[in-house]
């Protein structure tokens, strides 16, 4: 057992970058499948960092380990332990503090341009970002806002980017911790579930072009967001 906790729901959604982070910080790490029920018997007082990763499901689906996990996500912020979520993960957070989750009209898949909100400039979690960048996204659920967040940034296709909670909460409704192997491997496994004549989805060639200088763009900005989780967890 380790002091930095990693909740994930599917193996195709893996830490990706922020393991990358970690190991090259020599920083150990628990990885958790909560879809798994690998949280039953797990010390919620441990932890001293949790990342929640994705998943193809919907905080809404009817499975009994969501409802552990929302409870364990309430422990952390009761403690709080800094937090970061990711798509599905900032999801969950944004039901662990009561705000709800509902299916949008359509998918948003792709590199999708997102903008810092004017009022929330002086975030520290946005310290490292300019005023416009990207981030890799692929859901069709968004999170509302809980009572008392800051929203941070927003996009075309789905407002509710992200939101900070406190000073130790960040959820992020995209992917920062994509990979090239993980943008791969998506867009191979499940490239059936891409429909072009949606204008919220870019096409699997457009996703694919400049690849490499996509995902080290991307990687500066999961790399900010990953180092204040950790001073705030660690100094």
């Amino acid at each position: 057992m380790t002091d930095i906790l990693i909740l994930v729901h599917a193996d195709f959604c893996s830490p990706g970058h922020l393991a990358a982070v970690l190991d090259r910080e020599h920083r150990d790490f628990t990885v958790l499948r909560a879809d798994q029920g690998e949280l039953d018997g797990y010390d919620l007082d441990r932890p001293k960092a949790v990342a929640i990763m994705g998943g193809p499901m919907s905080v809404n689906d009817p499975l009994p380990w969501i409802g552990e996990e929302i409870a364990a996500l309430r422990h952390f912020i009761a403690r709080d332990v800094p937090l970061i979520g990711h798509c599905l993960g900032g999801q969950l957070l944004a039901r662990a503090l009561g705000a709800a989750v509902h299916r949008m009209p359509y998918t948003e898949i792709g590199w999708q341009p997102l903008e810092k909100r004017a009022q929330a400039s002086d975030n520290p979690w946005l310290a490292h970002l300019p005023r416009e960048f990207s981030i890799y996204q692929w859901h069709s659920d968004t999170f509302d806002l809980p009572e008392g967040a800051q929203w941070l940034m927003d996009s075309p296709w789905c407002p509710n980017q992200g939101f900070s909670w406190g000073d130790k909460l960040l959820a992020l409704q995209g992917h920062p911790e994509m990979t090239e192997e993980l943008v791969r491997s998506w867009l191979t496994d499940w490239g059936h579930l891409l429909d072009e004549t949606q204008a919220s989805q870019q096409s699997k060639t457009r996703m694919l072009t400049d690849l490499p200088a996509k995902v080290a763009d991307l990687n500066q900005v999961a790399e900010g967001f990953y180092r204040r989780w950790l001073d705030l967890a660690f100094g």
